[in-house]
């Protein structure tokens, strides 16, 4: 009898954790090269496992694919590796006849970029197809945070077999994927799709597995499965812990079949005693034919009015709008930064923005500073956020607070590594990259945090994407503005530029984008800045011709600003002409020279020029 026959009639115990066991072992490296390194390690779990009682085993293939392998150097094994890990469990699983599935596990977590969904499926075939030859019972996908992935893996892995298949999500908040699926949507597509068995599995422990399997119905064709962790976890002297009994364990079993699941295994920090418990606990049980699941409360989600201000990538489309930027101080004096920024916005800046700590070298916090400048001064300001100097925890909690003051435009960059500034033994977190980041805001905008939970509000975020132009092949840039585009950027921030011709390039080479970009323009205060930033600031080229006028100004101070305002001069005559944002960098808080290239940018536009704009 197969293990869907088997199923329709009985609650199956799955094994537990195979990484825990081997954890207690001393053994952190790779754990898919065991099954060749040392194969009878993980015959002995498996016995372990088949001794407590577990009608199931799954192979010690988890992260056995060439993009997880590729860590340790082992991308070109994984033929060899999976190969057999399904020998190892099918020998162990010989005496007692348990069912052996071939476990696939999730790639990607909140991150996208690394790998490209047709990377993942291509080594998921491959690993696939050497699984397949070794004649499992059937396929366990398992901890998949990402539901693109899983959807489309069982749906690859459907056109190679007519295996079961058991499809598992992850959730970081029970009973919501992190796309802010329900739990009982996510089982009911998987189902549709071709998925056999549908369950969760890692994260959670059983207490809140429970609770998100409370709101899920019995699928039309499916079996449920879940695979809870055995509780949250804990960190004692830099080692992951798990707390839980056994006993515990078992008891949440129980429930688990009460709820309508039919397959239960363990997940992290469970073991063989866990399997024990269970599986005596499971012993006169039979599995549930119906279910009504308790209402859900639908937690009330309020959209917000539209903005009192408008969005600066809508004004840009019509017409002329002006950002200038004032970096905050890297000292606690503050008046004068204040000073700046109400002349400025006084002289006509639609909005002060703010860089978050540019060149990896602290500054005030910009958040601190937007708010003086939005509370008590009534400026509109526009801060950075660094995927830098933040993990995800910290990166929602900031950009909540945002919201809470109503500080609605946002510039999400990546940030400068911190080994070009102050510190440059700091940690650069880097857990999303700014692409990951823009799509994670506009979720916020949706009412949905970056775990999938309900915020009870929508956010409404308007997002700036950096764009640096001042590369070889302008067309690869655009691309990656079209990339950023996808993940919800609304307009652009180029670097600066200072080349009239570039300006040109750049209109012809985005002037298929309906998406406004702000063109980035500096003035430059001597020849030693100048050359500061062509050859050691990132993503800031200064053409030759700028270079040999500033050189020619020399020591004499007054020269050098009269000549870095005439040049800036001249590129916003291009800039005017072909595009409707202007993008005014302050360089050292000289506003005054800021305030000039504003009067100069009015003077443009009373001169009534044709705007060609790409928006």
């Amino acid at each position: 009898m197969g293990l869907l026959e088997t199923l329709q009639t009985r609650v199956l115990t799955a094994d537990g954790a195979i990484g825990t066991l081997l954890y207690s072992y001393g053994l952190d490296y790779c754990h898919e090269e065991m099954n060749v390194a040392r194969p009878e390690i993980i015959e002995k779990i498996h016995g372990e496992y088949i001794a407590a009682g577990a009608d199931i085993i799954q192979t010690n293939t988890y992260g056995a694919n060439a993009i997880k392998l590729a860590r340790y150097g082992y991308e070109g094994r994984v033929a060899e590796f999976n190969r057999a890990a399904l020998e190892i469990a099918k020998r162990a699983a010989a005496p007692g006849g348990q069912f052996v599935l071939a476990t696939i596990g999730g790639i990607r977590g909140i991150r996208k970029s690394d790998t490209t969904l047709e990377e993942i499926l291509a080594a998921f075939r491959e690993q696939a197809e050497v699984l397949l030859a070794g004649e499992p019972d059937g396929f366990l996908l398992e901890t998949y945070y990402d539901f693109d992935e899983l959807s489309a893996s069982v749906q690859l892995l459907r056109t190679l077999t007519d295996l079961p298949i058991i499809a598992q999500v992850s959730m970081h908040e029970p009973g919501r994927l992190q796309n802010g699926m329900t739990l009982n949507s996510a089982l009911y597509e998987l189902d549709h799709i071709g998925a056999d068995i549908v369950g969760s599995n890692c994260r959670l422990g059983p207490f809140h597995t429970i609770q998100a399997f409370e709101g899920v119905q019995l699928p039309k064709t499916a079996y449920l499965s879940a695979y809870p962790n055995a509780s949250l976890l804990d960190v004692e002297d830099g080692r992951v812990v798990y707390e839980s009994e056994a006993d515990y364990f078992a008891r949440a079993a129980v429930e688990l079949v009460g709820q309508g699941v039919r397959l239960i295994g363990g997940c992290c920090g469970t073991t063989p005693k866990h399997i024990k418990a269970v599986k005596e606990h499971l012993a006169n049980i039979k599995p549930l034919a119906a279910k009504e699941i308790k209402p859900v409360s639908v937690e009330f989600v309020r959209v917000p009015e539209p903005p009192k201000q408008e969005p600066l990538h809508v004004k840009a489309k019509r017409e002329r709008s002006v950002i200038v930027e004032l970096d905050t101080p890297r000292h606690l004096e503050i008046d004068g930064f204040v000073k700046g920024a109400k002349e400025l916005y006084t002289a006509g800046a639609d909005v002060i923005m703010m860089a978050d700590n540019s060149l990896a070298s602290p500054r005030i916090s910009n958040i601190a500073m937007a708010s003086i400048l939005k509370l008590q001064h009534g400026i509109r300001a526009l801060p950075h956020i660094t995927c830098r100097d933040r993990n995800l925890i910290g990166l929602q909690s900031h950009i909540m607070g945002l919201d809470a003051l109503e500080l609605h435009d946002i510039l999400a960059v990546t940030g400068d590594p911190t080994k070009v500034g102050d510190f440059p033994g700091a940690t650069s977190v880097y857990d999303v990259s700014s692409m990951e980041l823009i799509s994670l805001i506009k979720q916020l905008n949706e009412g949905i945090s970056f775990s999938g939970k309900p915020l009870r509000k929508k956010a409404s975020f308007s997002v700036a994407a950096a764009f640096n132009p001042n590369v070889r092949v302008l067309d690869r840039a655009v691309a990656r503005l079209e990339k950023k585009i996808e993940h919800g950027a609304d307009y652009f921030i180029s670097q600066p530029v200072y080349s009239k011709e570039k300006i040109v390039e750049i209109y012809e080479a985005t002037k298929h984008l309906e998406t406004p970009i702000y063109i980035g323009i500096m003035p430059l205060t001597s020849f030693r800045s100048a050359e500061f930033l062509h050859h050691e600031v990132p993503g800031i080229k200064l053409s030759e011709e700028v270079l040999a006028r500033m050189e020619a100004c020399g020591e004499d101070k007054v020269a050098a600003t009269f000549e870095g305002i005439a040049i800036a001069k001249e590129l916003l005559d291009t800039a005017c002409e072909y595009f409707n944002g202007i993008y005014l960098i302050t360089p050292f808080l000289r506003y005054d020279m800021t305030l000039q290239l504003m009067d100069y940018v009015k003077e443009l536009d009373a001169q009534n020029k044709g705007v060609k704009t790409n928006a």
